[in-house]
């Protein structure tokens, strides 16, 4: 019996984040039930000789929380901790999953101001990487932190804000698990509201050239360009007095469940085993979706399911850069022998004071290539990588790209400010992997 547990204990387990293309295997897996427990698995890994990386739900495209140390699983530490109606703000313990977390502050009338599409990520990961939705006004997820709490490599629980320890709050609001290990997080919210959502298919030469307008004119826009075509589909979404008007069930269905992810699903199957149907069944699917207006609380119109896999890149531009970008891109697309089937996702976000944040300093547009799982995608990825460096492109910290410190320091003005809080707070490399030791340096 003993040996049998014995052997138990030692067993590695392999890790793969959602989309299948990052793997790891670590020397053993915790899962805290307590900040306490935490701050002895990070002494003891220290003591050890281990690296320590915490792991979310796997939403990430690289290879930011794989270790072949400590794989810490916070998961347990979820919930919201406190809500202080007076100040605006709701304290979330760093495992809180956002779709949990959406609907616990719908539940008392509050809601963050903007959010990404995807909601499976743990609030942890979702800031740690930079996850972000689209808005001319309001920016990304960290963007709306407001205090936040980590244990440091020697173990220490550090706290943070714009008036406690304000240098360490610049950069680990989105600190790509290089600082220490996020245990909660502190949002502003707002009372609940609603979002009118308008729904619309539209040319590409159309939408990127009134681009720039569209983008002023609305709260929250976005478009969906389809390779091979030259048709696009956007959504714009706008605060609204309400009431709720959302989707009846059967073109909620339809839209949400079948064109998006079932019928998707099969064509990007087929487009997997058969590329050459590709270009026909893009044209077939950019005329599929039709016009559609609705109208619903935030995270019911800004999240949607996302149940088809897949690997992607994404590059945050300078917003003046954007439309000759994605030009470029489907000039390229056009001229290759590439077949796409996932369309291409542009956003927007405001100027940020994030030191490592996409949109810091600087008003972003963001260019989103994907292929389907189990497609190569090295030859696209390439190809887009090469135009969206070309114009200044800082990329995704939790998506697929190959560039380097060296790279990056020339595209973040506060790389070295960055840099040399992590030699300050992590000496050691506690927190260090392959990945980070690729984008920050040694």
């Amino acid at each position: 019996m003993a040996t049998g547990t014995a052997a138990q204990k030692h067993r590695r387990t392999t890790w793969h984040n959602w989309a299948g293309n990052i793997t790891a295997t670590p020397a053993r897996v915790v899962s805290p039930t307590s900040v306490g427990e935490l701050q002895e698995a990070v002494r003891r890994a220290a003591e050890e000789g281990l690296r320590v990386k915490a792991v979310g739900t796997g939403h990430s495209f690289t290879a930011a929380a794989a270790t072949d140390g400590v794989l810490v699983r916070p998961q347990a530490l979820a919930g919201i901790l406190s809500v202080d109606r007076a100040a605006g703000t709701v304290t979330v313990a760093a495992g809180t999953v956002l779709k949990d977390l959406n609907r616990a502050l719908a539940a008392q009338g509050l809601s963050l101001t903007n959010m990404g599409d995807i909601m499976e990520q743990t609030v942890s990961g979702a800031t740690s990487t930079g996850t972000h939705g689209t808005g001319r006004d309001s920016a990304s997820i960290a963007a709306q932190i407001r205090g936040l709490e980590l244990v440091t490599a020697d173990g220490r629980v550090l706290a943070c804000s714009e008036k406690e320890n304000p240098e360490v709050f610049a950069a680990a609001r989105l600190g790509i698990g290089a600082l220490g290990i996020v245990t909660s997080i502190t949002f502003a919210v707002e009372p609940l509201f609603f979002l009118t959502a308008r729904e619309e298919p539209m040319g590409f030469d159309r939408v990127t050239a009134e681009f720039d307008q569209h983008v002023t004119e609305n709260e929250h826009f976005e478009f969906y360009w389809f390779p091979h075509t030259g048709n696009c589909n956007t959504k714009r979404n706008n605060r609204s007095q309400g009431p709720a008007a959302p989707p009846g069930p059967v073109s909620a269905w339809v839209e949400d469940e079948l064109l998006s992810n079932g019928v998707f699903q099969a064509v990007n199957s087929l487009g997997r085993a058969v590329p050459a149907t590709v270009p026909a069944i893009a044209r077939v699917a950019s005329r599929a979706l039709s016009a559609r207006t609705y109208t619903d609380i935030p995270y019911k119109v800004f999240t949607s399911p996302r149940r088809v896999r897949f690997v992607e890149m994404e590059y945050a531009l300078p917003r003046e850069r954007l439309v000759e970008a994605l030009r470029e891109l489907k000039a390229m697309v056009d001229r290759s022998p590439l077949r796409i089937s996932f369309p291409v996702e542009v956003r927007t976000a405001p100027a940020d004071d994030i030191t490592l944040s996409t949109a810091s300093g600087r008003e972003t547009a963001y260019i989103a290539v994907h292929m389907y799982k189990g497609t190569p995608y090295q030859a696209y990825f390439t190809a887009a990588e090469r135009i969206f460096t070309a114009h200044g492109g800082r990329p995704h910290w939790g998506k697929v790209h190959t560039r380097d410190a060296e790279y990056l320091a020339g595209v973040y003005p506060r790389f070295g400010e960055f840099t040399a809080l992590r030699d300050r707070l992590d000496p050691d490399r506690v927190f260090g992997n392959d990945y980070l030791r690729r984008v920050l340096g040694g």
